[in-house]
């Protein structure tokens, strides 16, 4: 059994396909002098011919896959960068060595340097490197046939790692899952797996190696297991769990057009977090009622120049339209960070997640942020579009946002560019000061949503990451749920709704006492929303409401726990995880 990182949830048997690439078959191959022209040119004219099958998949990607596109994009990007080409011209030229060697060591070792990165964003741009530089090699060997492009059966495939020229040459009707070596959450093949729909594991480290063509496999994307050739015994586990699995979404897709309404008829709003258009149809084929969180970051990352006014603009205007008649609440950039922004040379800091990042940054980077808001705002006519802000503070910070908003507002106003005067902004709830002067906040915003993942490690002062104190990261703490009952009552008060787009918005485990605390809005991943509202239409409020009150009374975590876990066995026994 392998153990990796379930990117699509699902279970999928089949017969596994090995995708076999080139480049990590590469053996030192040395030249004469005399042939050291010769082979440069022969490199140069590799990467020409790169470009050009690049562009050509581009083309196949627009208008389908936009996201896709981008990371193209990026790739050709990497190819014009005269630091890749030419360091590895100059390795020809040094060592006299051929130029898929020369290449060969110029990626690796800026492999090597991204690979002791700080962020795992960072570390993951290795792959990047990898396809980019495989794009140049499949050139130089005269690899051209792509094996996805004419498979005859269905198949899972299992690859070190897939690049996006494999995904568009894959016969989706033919692939019915995929495992790779490589890959992490954010990587482009978990992308791509939320793309296809099909179930999917990535980092799997060891199974590349392990797997033959023509071997049987599990793939459970849900847990992240992977197993090769299982016994009898297993196949007959898996193909029980396969159908019960596939019985209980079944199940759970009956509720997708009914609405999010306790059994006594409070109803509450079920919504979707989303960085990427594509997640958008998931979305609403699990029912979501607009979109509770369009992150913005994935515009910037990846590229070496900021995104234009223009670019923002057709992002939400698509985003706007697709999603109509339902709204789409934007979060303004949460760069910084963890996520870097190489244009504006913001790394570096001592301790960026406390430091110059999401609304910090945009009040230092004027201009930046009022690009985000003219685009926000002239698409604004096109659907219903919603404005917030992340990592508010303080009032003060929040009046200088709003100041460069209408600004902005008044811009276009002289330039005659309609837009949604009317506007709704809000500010996600993520720092422990906002949440404590919740009441004075709420006198300034149209909404409020409460970001549990920062709020949480913030008020208990522990990195998630560290694996020595990561398990003091607890939703059940009661400081945390006192601070939830704080900001939601504060926000009604000042008659604004409440939502929750963190983490704990999406786990059916707090959606009874969320929902006893008067949350007005639950916005997670897609793939949660049916569980969520199974348990909303399986209460009444007051029920809720009982269970609220009784865990705010416990003084421990530990306490609350086995009230919740005991109250979650008794009454939605297949939903304890």
């Amino acid at each position: 059994m392998f153990k990796g990182i379930g990117v699509a949830p699902g279970i999928v048997i089949g017969r596994a396909f090995r995708l076999d690439h080139p480049e990590l078959e590469i053996n030192p191959s040395w030249i004469r002098n005399s042939e050291v022209e010769e082979e440069t040119d022969r490199f140069r004219k590799a990467v020409e011919r790169a470009k050009a099958d690049l562009e050509e998949v581009k083309k196949k990607l627009e208008g389908q896959d936009n996201e896709q596109a981008k990371i193209i994009e990026v790739h050709l990007m990497l190819l014009e960068d005269s630091t890749l080409v030419e360091e590895t011209v100059n390795y020809i030229k040094k060592y006299k060595v051929s130029a898929e060697w020369a290449l060969k060591q110029v990626i690796d070792r800026f492999k090597a340097n991204l690979a002791h990165a700080e962020t795992e964003y960072l570390r993951e741009r290795q792959m990047d490197i990898t396809h980019a530089g495989n794009s140049i090699l499949r050139n130089l060997i005269g690899y051209e046939e792509n094996p996805l492009d004419n498979l005859k059966e269905d198949v899972i495939v299992v690859a070190y790692d897939l690049s996006p020229s494999d995904t568009v040459q894959m016969s989706k009707e033919r692939v019915i899952g995929f495992v790779t070596d490589a890959g992490s959450k954010t990587s482009h093949s978990a992308i791509m797996a939320h793309s296809l729909g099909i179930p999917a594991v990535v980092g799997v480290a060891g199974l590349y190696a392990s797997v033959d063509t023509g071997d049987l496999l599990i793939v459970d994307g849900t847990e992240g297991i992977v197993i090769v050739n299982p016994s009898s015994d297993v196949l007959e586990v898996y193909l029980e769990k396969q159908r019960q699995y596939d019985y209980e979404i079944n199940e759970l897709l009956r509720l997708k057009d009914l609405p999010a309404l306790t059994l006594d008829f409070q109803k509450v709003s079920l919504l979707a977090n989303v960085e990427l258009l594509k997640e958008v149809d998931l979305a609403l084929k699990y029912g979501a009622e607009g979109i509770g969180l369009y992150r913005t970051e994935f515009l910037y990352l990846n590229r070496h120049d900021l995104p234009s006014e223009e670019e923002h603009f057709q992002v939400y205007k698509t985003l706007a339209e697709r999603i109509a008649p339902n709204s789409a609440i934007i979060r303004t950039i949460d760069l910084g960070g963890e996520k870097v922004l190489s244009p504006l040379d913001i790394a570096g800091e001592k301790n960026p997640v406390l430091g110059l990042r999401a609304i910090r940054l945009c009040l230092t980077h004027k201009d930046l942020f009022k690009t985000q808001l003219r685009a926000i705002l002239r698409a604004s006519q096109y659907g219903k579009l919603q404005i917030m802000y992340p990592m508010i503070s303080g009032v003060d910070e929040l009046k200088k946002a709003n100041a460069i908003l209408d600004e902005v507002k008044e811009e276009l106003d002289q330039e005659g560019i309609p837009y949604d005067k009317n506007i709704p902004v809000g500010i996600m709830v993520e720092v422990p000061s906002a949440a404590i002067i919740a009441d004075f906040l709420a006198k300034e915003v149209d909404f409020f949503s409460i970001g549990t993942n920062d709020l949480i490690q913030y008020c208990l002062a522990i990195d998630r990451e560290n694996e020595k104190v990561a398990y003091l990261y607890e939703p059940y703490h009661p400081s945390i749920l006192r601070l939830l009952a704080h900001i939601i009552k504060a926000g009604h008060e000042e008659n604004i709704p409440v939502g929750m787009c963190g983490e704990m918005a999406g786990d059916p485990k707090y959606t009874v006492i969320l929902l006893g605390l008067g949350l007005d809005s639950f916005s997670m991943n897609a793939d949660s929303l049916l569980k969520v509202k199974r348990v909303i239409r399986s209460v009444t409020l007051s029920q809720a409401e009982k269970v609220a009150k009784e865990v705010l009374s416990f003084t421990t975590s530990n306490e609350i726990q086995q009230y919740l876990d005991e109250w979650m066995m008794k009454h939605f026994p297949d939903l304890i995880r």
